[in-house]
């Protein structure tokens, strides 16, 4: 197992970071060249850096993942690409993409890009929270106790 970050706007990359270390668990940040930084990563987590433009992340991610990865994403749609595939997506607030749920999460954001082109305002996402924070961590744990070891 890799875990993979779709990384432009991940608000949990410490945490990821930290408990993908304790398991031994390599971490691919992919995020793009604007998001540059010389800060110094654990040596668990290597980072792909993107050209810029909408999907540069979202393709890349889905060329590198494979059967048994993880990704961290808020993107609907790449989770919907990656899922088939074999790979266990998981977004910031804690709860995990399925083909059981995509369709439905794809359509709720269907539905709200076309009242916001139609000129309706929706509601933007709720601040991040303590709880947030927590309830990912807590879930992300179990998560990697899951995994399959190998012997």
């Amino acid at each position: 197992m890799e875990i993979y970050i779709d990384g432009d706007a991940c608000p949990v990359k410490e945490e990821i970071y930290r408990d993908a270390k304790a398991a031994g668990i390599q971490v691919t940040l992919v995020t793009s060249l604007s998001h540059f930084s010389g800060k110094e990563l654990p040596d668990n987590v290597k980072v792909v850096y993107v050209d810029e433009g909408a999907d540069s992340a979202d393709y890349r991610i889905v060329a590198l993942t494979k059967p048994g990865d993880m990704l961290i994403t808020q993107d609907y749609g790449l989770a919907s690409l990656v899922l088939p595939k074999g790979v266990r997506v998981m977004h910031h607030l804690g709860y995990e993409y399925t083909q059981e749920n995509i369709g439905q999460l794809l359509e709720s954001r269907y539905v709200g890009a076309q009242l916001r082109k139609g000129g309706q305002r929706t509601k933007g996402p709720k601040k991040y929270t303590t709880s947030d924070r927590e309830k990912f961590r807590k879930n992300f744990k179990k998560i990697l106790k899951e995994r399959p070891t190998k012997k």
